[in-house]
């Protein structure tokens, strides 16, 4: 499996931490982040500090971030990541969380795909939890299911019986989303998001995000697929 450097500044307006962490590519596990100069976790370093930003930067490729209760596994706060150099302090603003002494800093890569194929994360919020989504190696212009990062099961295997609130969507560096479908059981189209591409530039809009719908209400039924189409070129 591939790695690279991947950088998480976490603060509020009083103060900051950078956890730092040479990760593992398309894996939650073994992800942790530590800080940069005393190699300690975010819970042991920073208990019941108050985190109101999350400043994360990867290589090249996408990367989500989420901060979780190592013994309980809840997630206290999540997200997507800027391309190392991109960071936009305005956007990387989170709503506050307290920070528990048993809590880790963790993240998921992905690399850039082959030539004429792009890997895409997809944060996908429900009435039930919120679950990370992957699409890797889909090819230019061509629908492709997404499935849950952890373990690869369809929109309406994890989430039958909720109800669909939010979608937000993290293609690779470069690629550019033509849009996202909600598909039923009958293969029939029950909604389309279009998207866009993700600044490119310093201080440019939405450099986290191809897409960031939300106020959804679509009821997931067992059977039903959520498919992205994207490009490179």
């Amino acid at each position: 499996m591939t790695s690279q450097g991947t950088q998480v500044t976490v603060g509020n307006s009083m103060m900051s931490k950078i956890y730092t962490l040479s990760s593992t590519d398309g894996v939650w596990d073994g992800n942790v982040l530590t800080d940069s100069i005393s190699s300690q976790s975010i819970g042991i370093l920073q208990p019941n500090s108050i985190m109101t930003y999350a400043a994360a930067e990867y290589e090249a490729g996408a990367m989500a971030w989420r901060l979780q209760n190592a013994q309980t596994l809840r997630v206290k706060a999540r997200g997507f990541a800027d391309a190392s150099g991109l960071d936009c302090f305005e956007s990387q603003q989170i709503a506050p969380v307290t920070i528990g002494q048993n809590d880790i800093l963790t993240v998921y890569p992905v690399p850039v795909a082959g030539a004429g194929t792009s890997n895409s994360l997809v944060w996908i919020q429900t009435t039930k939890s919120t679950e990370l989504f992957t699409a890797m190696a889909a090819l230019d212009n061509t629908d492709k299911e997404m499935v849950s990062a952890v373990n690869s099961q369809s929109l309406g295997d994890l989430f039958f019986g909720s109800t669909l609130q939010r979608i937000w969507v993290s293609c690779q560096d470069g690629a550019a989303l033509n849009d996202v479908d909600i598909v039923d059981e009958m293969g029939g189209v029950v909604m389309t998001l279009q998207g866009g591409k993700r600044g490119a530039v310093l201080g440019s809009k939405s450099n986290q995000y191809n897409l960031y719908a939300y106020n959804l209400n679509v009821r997931i039924s067992k059977g039903w697929t959520i498919r992205l189409n994207a490009t490179t070129v």
